[in-house]
């Protein structure tokens, strides 16, 4: 962020000094400003107190620019932290989910979109067949809430119980849950994709009941609840689990055709129409 330009009568003398290389900072302040770690002020402070000598700023301005500088710097490197820890596949948007083109009423999409679903640790169920929307508006509801400053983090099902699978061969699988509950979100995607023996059912529970009413979880199934016998083998486990994903939560039935197929078909018509 460059020093902020005010008004300033220009003469022959503030021009060149304007222009000559702004004098460092004293070694013992530049110390005491990486101890500080305002690496943002250390760095742009030179040419700030050369441009406010320059143009008389008052102290309260050469102070504001140089926090207001750090602060957005320690902002932006704090939204990149929290996007690479979130572990996205893609990049998704709000603005790019066509709502009227899909069956997610637009007063829910707007319920989710402000996100006040989380710090109330409430749940989002996304459920419906291929290329409905789920992962999109999943993915790109865990992209808003880190840009709203939440911790967020997004791992398929295979990856979560498979990570829950090696805490448990070393004994370490409360150390797991606790590392995820960390974050204000987790979004898990592909529910259902594989079946879990008893053993993986049972870590999943685990999993679920441990994030009951403390955090947020975002959940995305190709497979309607009243079949998720098919992938949960063990009957009462799995009752156990709907119950406690489902109370305090949104579900999101998707419907229609799939996205992709639409497109595809569009650009067919478009290859046909337009062959020469």
């Amino acid at each position: 962020m460059p020093p902020r330009a005010r008004p300033t009568t220009t003469t022959t003398t503030t021009t060149a000094a304007a222009t000559a290389a702004p004098a460092p900072l004293p070694a013992d302040l530049i110390e005491a400003l990486k101890r500080l770690k305002l690496a943002t002020v250390r760095r742009l402070a030179p040419e700030v107190l050369a441009t406010a000598k320059v143009q008389r700023w008052a102290p309260e301005e050469v102070l504001r620019t140089l926090v207001e500088a750090e602060v957005a710097a320690r902002d932006e490197s704090n939204l990149a932290n929290r996007l690479r820890g979130a572990g996205f596949p893609v990049t998704k948007t709000l603005d790019e989910f066509k709502v009227a083109s899909s069956s997610v009423p637009q007063a829910t999409f707007d319920y989710l979109a402000a996100l006040e679903w989380i710090p109330k640790a409430e749940n989002l169920c996304l459920v419906g067949s291929a290329g409905t929307g789920k992962s999109h508006l999943l993915v790109a509801l865990g992209h808003a809430a880190v840009a709203a400053g939440y911790k967020v983090r997004y791992l398929t099902a295979a990856e979560l119980v498979e990570a829950l699978y090696r805490g448990m061969a070393d004994n370490s699988v409360g150390r797991v849950i606790d590392t995820l509950l960390r974050h204000d979100l987790i979004m898990v995607d592909e529910v259902g994709f594989a079946p879990l023996d008893d053993t993986g059912t049972q870590l999943l529970f685990r999993f679920v009941a441990a994030a009951y009413e403390r955090r947020a979880l975002g959940v995305a199934s190709h497979w309607p609840f009243e079949q998720w016998g098919r992938f949960l083998p063990e009957h009462v486990t799995a009752t156990s689990l709907l119950d406690r994903l489902l109370h305090h939560a949104s579900v999101v039935v998707t419907e229609g055709e799939s996205f992709r197929m639409r497109e595809a078909k569009t650009r067919t018509r478009h290859s046909t129409t337009f062959n020469p």
